[in-house]
């Protein structure tokens, strides 16, 4: 609901600064900064290729914006933005894009997973593992995820993109889209079974 009522003064904005209103420009990247900040912070999991891509992205935003004909794509169209972005700042560094918390980084890491059901089954599972662990296993699983499918993750279940939206953002069918989470969604599952993660032991849903 919040992002209907505020759709309007979006559209505001954007028509404003496209007539090259400096006012409607700065708020509509203070409206969108942290959005594609954290988008591209979870891509990199590193706060200054975040930044680097954040910069760039809203520089790119501010010169071609007059480009963008439809205020209504203006969300798919600066996620499009951003993404190829990232895909630049990933060459560029030649890393690996993970969250430095989804890294398995030892042997050790690996047996605190697979060992993470060895629990008292009369026991609460929430309370012994604990929704942030959770959360930091499934993201670990996130991790491993190939990147096409990682994005398309990314902006359907931490950024709210409708599949459409995602669709426009990395020039791709809505089928390919749901290819893509349908495949994820299986490989998350096949991962957390691989370590002993599953709903008998955790409450999760995928």
């Amino acid at each position: 609901m919040k992002e209907i009522n505020l759709m309007p003064q979006t559209n505001f904005l954007i028509t404003a600064a496209k007539e090259g209103d400096a006012i409607a420009l700065n708020q509509l990247v203070k409206q969108w900064y942290k959005r594609i900040y954290n988008f591209a912070l979870k891509y990199f999991g590193d706060h200054d290729q975040a930044m680097e891509v954040t910069q760039k992205t809203f520089i790119s935003m501010n010169k071609n914006l007059k480009s963008l004909q439809d205020e209504h794509r203006f969300k798919p169209w600066l996620y499009r933005i951003a993404s190829n972005y990232c895909h630049e700042e990933a060459r560029r560094q030649k890393t690996k894009w993970v969250f430095p918390f989804m890294k398995v980084q030892s042997k050790t890491d690996q047996d605190f997973i697979q060992n993470s059901e060895s629990t008292d089954r009369n026991s609460d599972p929430e309370k012994e593992f604990g929704s942030m662990e959770l959360k930091q296993v499934l993201k670990k699983a996130l991790a491993e995820l190939p990147e096409e499918q990682r994005l398309v993750v990314i902006m359907k279940e931490y950024e709210g993109l409708k599949i459409r939206e995602i669709a426009e953002a990395m020039d791709i069918s809505e089928n390919t889209v749901k290819s893509r989470l349908y495949y994820a969604l299986g490989s998350l599952k096949k991962l957390l079974a691989q370590w002993n993660i599953n709903q008998e032991t955790i409450h999760y849903e995928l």
